[in-house]
């Protein structure tokens, strides 16, 4: 029995010592008066602030990602009008090529038939003016032999001295 006392006395006396300053904080009903304002305040800011916040955000995100789709689309929808524009150029030059080695196979066609033609037309004149040349030159030796033999009979007169017959 006498340690049950002491024990006693000993918790008696290991009290803790009572601080003169003021307690930080004082557990009270205005807990529950805070508390109840905290709820109201964050169901007034649920309302009026958060979920008009994340319905803008979320119509946000669907706009965007419409605008995406939509750009993905006109994407694929230019590459593909790319393409068949280049088709069509490649075609074109196709056939500008085949057109203009056409033209040029009929532009070489012509050009030979007038060279042939204008060769032909000189070979004519060539053989005309040969035609002419030889009978000149024919009617010129004739001519000249003509005066040749009298210009011989009048050179042997005049070294001989005398008329030479011929």
């Amino acid at each position: 029995m006498s340690a049950t006392p002491s024990l006693a006395l000993l918790l008696e006396t290991t009290t803790a010592a009572r601080s003169h300053a003021p307690q930080l904080i004082d557990i009270d009903g205005t807990v529950f008066v805070q508390l109840g304002l905290f709820l109201v305040l964050a169901f007034i800011l649920n309302q009026f602030l958060w979920k008009p916040y994340l319905r803008v955000r979320s119509e946000r995100v669907t706009r965007v990602d419409g605008y995406r789709k939509d750009a993905a689309r006109m994407e694929t929808d230019a590459a593909e009008r790319l393409s068949r524009v280049e088709a069509r150029m490649a075609e074109a030059r196709r056939v500008g090529s085949g057109e203009r080695s056409r033209a040029r196979a009929e532009a070489q066609a012509h050009e030979q038939k007038l060279v042939a033609e204008a060769q032909a037309a000189a070979q004519r004149t060539l053989h005309a003016a040969a035609g002419r040349l030889d009978a000149t030159v024919a009617a010129e030796r004739v001519r000249l032999k003509a005066g040749a033999a009298e210009i011989a009979t009048q050179a042997a007169a005049r070294i001989l001295g005398r008329q030479v017959t011929g």
